[in-house]
């Protein structure tokens, strides 16, 4: 056992070793390697990342530019706003003018109506009670004229003659003053 102890001793000197190397880079190589890493970090800097940030920087200025627009556009719809509730509360207003004055108007129009209406009552009644008045004094003349009418032919027949146009008047007339 001990010689094969011995015997694996080399091979397990010669993998430390080799893990050794592996894990202790070469000087060189890592230069190589370094340089190489630097000059692509300058590429990609130079060629990926300036227009990416120049790209990211013009989407922040059109975001930015859209805010912008929208707070404006909000302050501009809010300014609107006031001035249609203003004109809205202005027109409530008027209207509320409008419709007294026509209320005002309308009760002033009936209030004439309704006088005319009486005083065309008034004056129909006026008229009516002196038509009426009118027609009783025709009514009266008739009554006395048929009277007198009635009258003579009765003076006729009691007296049996011919009466004249002056004793008839004053018979008619006497007649009539006691029926009166």
């Amino acid at each position: 056992m001990s010689l094969y102890l011995l015997s694996n001793m080399d091979g397990i000197d010669k993998q430390m070793q080799s893990i050794g190397d592996k894990l202790i880079p070469n000087l060189f190589s890592f230069i190589v390697q370094f340089l190489s890493f630097i000059v692509l970090l300058v590429i990609v800097f130079f060629v990926a990342y300036k227009p990416v940030k120049k790209m990211l920087a013009k989407r922040a200025a059109f975001i930015q530019q859209e805010i912008d627009q929208a707070k404006e556009n909000n302050d501009l719809a809010l300014q609107q706003t006031k001035e249609a509730k203003k004109i809205l509360s202005d027109s409530k207003a008027e209207a509320s003018v409008i419709i007294e004055n026509a209320n005002k108007k309308g009760q002033e129009q009936y209030d004439a109506i309704i006088a005319d209406a009486k005083e065309e009552v008034k004056e129909m009644k006026i008229a009516a009670e002196q038509d009426i008045e009118q027609a009783k004094q025709d009514a009266l003349k008739d009554i006395r004229n048929e009277m007198v009418s009635v009258a003579l032919t009765a003076s006729k027949e009691i007296l049996k003659r011919e009466v004249d146009s002056e004793d008839n008047t004053k018979l008619a007339e006497d007649f009539i003053n006691r029926l009166n």
